[in-house]
């Protein structure tokens, strides 16, 4: 797979941990998903001007910047939805003098309220499959409530109705 959403020799990419260059590497997928999509739909484009006898008007080259300009937009949105996951990723993988932030042995009192209930909800979604096991788990959780704050019962009827 060749890198070419992001830079990687750059010096805000250069020293990234597995988990973020996994994190690339999906947003790569998630580009070359997007552009290919664009070449084909470019393709079938071509492939009914052709059939029209209209390839050389003005409809072709209107319709693939069009083209052009909403990948380009799609791209930009996976760049800058990487920029962020890579930033949320740095946070969480600093720490204090207890050690790296980890929910719940050393929760990060710093991320805003709706990044710890992504914490939290990440949590309980990587700890178990089962969601009637994780929503019994998540309500006998007295840290969440105090961590969460009003999150907390944004987060418990979420994952009540996955039990649904």
């Amino acid at each position: 797979m060749t890198i070419d959403i992001v830079d990687l020799t750059s010096d805000k990419y250069k020293n990234l941990n597995s988990l973020q260059l996994a994190m690339v590497r999906a947003a790569q997928a998630e580009k070359d998903k997007v552009t290919a999509a664009a070449a084909n739909e470019k393709q079938k484009l071509i492939n009914k001007l052709v059939q029209h006898n209209t390839v050389r008007s003005t409809l072709f080259e209107a319709e693939n910047s069009r083209i052009d300009a909403e990948t380009e937009y799609k791209v930009e949105w996976i760049r800058a939805d990487l920029d962020h996951q890579l930033a949320y990723e740095n946070l969480q993988s600093s720490g204090n003098e207890a050690g790296v932030y980890s929910y719940p042995s050393n929760p990060n009192y710093h991320l805003s309220y709706s990044e710890r209930f992504l914490v939290v909800r990440n949590y309980y979604m990587n700890r178990t499959s089962d969601p009637n096991a994780r929503l019994k788990a998540f309500g006998m959780d007295t840290l969440a409530r105090e961590y969460l704050g009003e999150y907390y019962q944004t987060l418990y009827d979420l994952f009540a109705s996955y039990c649904k």
